[in-house]
């Protein structure tokens, strides 16, 4: 666990735009993100791209990978980029502290243990329902999961989402709070711009989300 300074220190890291920026770039990247690319996205030089990045690393918000990006290897293949992609664990701060993460394991250790799956999906739905009262016509299933913290992404004729917002929990109570947000999707979804052309189906990736939306659109 995070000492309390430790936690400050990484979310002081990020005060500065450009590595705000960066940051954002990398963690909504599906995979490894290169100094070039990072650069592009945020509109700086690579020089200045590679040290905000590696400050970031250091405050332990980025992680570091290696690999030739030509695909070639053995002699002549050239020295391996400098990737980077999320660090592994979450870091929260509050002022006083609190403990809401140890209150969602008590309540969902008892709706675990009651068998209260299909209460909590249904209520889990209402409440994505509840998002959006009428259909919107400025905000479309993506915006709407971005702003909830999912890191929505195009791949084909899917949207995955490259992160889990109840991440700690669901590692704990997989299949109750997986179905708990797989409904919440679902009832978010009808009141989105475009909703109804999208279906939220369980499609688990090796990282991210257990939710994937599927276009009705291109079917086969």
């Amino acid at each position: 666990m995070n000492s309390e300074d430790e936690v400050f220190e990484a979310v002081g890291a990020l005060a500065d735009p450009v590595r705000r920026g960066l940051y954002r770039h990398v963690v909504a990247t599906p995979g490894a993100v290169g100094r070039d690319a990072a650069a592009t996205a945020v509109g700086v030089s690579r020089s200045l791209a590679a040290f905000h990045l590696d400050k970031l690393v250091e405050a332990g918000l980025l992680a570091v990978s290696y690999q030739r990006l030509s695909g070639r290897t053995g002699p002549g293949a050239g020295r391996p980029a400098k990737l980077y992609l999320r660090a592994p664990g979450e870091r929260g701060v509050s002022l006083p502290p609190r403990s809401y993460d140890a209150a969602g394991r008590l309540l969902a250790k008892v709706v675990d243990g009651a068998a209260l799956d299909r209460e909590l999906q249904s209520a889990a739905r209402a409440a994505g329902a509840a998002e959006h009262a009428a259909p919107s016509a400025e905000v479309d299933p993506v915006e709407a999961l971005r702003s909830r913290g999912y890191e929505p992404y195009r791949e084909g004729d899917r949207v995955r989402l490259n992160n889990c917002p109840f991440h700690s929990l669901a590692d704990e109570f997989p299949a109750l709070v997986c179905g708990m947000n797989l409904a919440f999707i679902e009832g978010l979804l009808p009141g989105c711009a475009g909703g109804g052309d999208w279906t939220a189906t369980m499609d688990p990736p090796p990282e991210g989300c257990c939710v994937t939306l599927v276009s009705k659109t291109n079917d086969s």
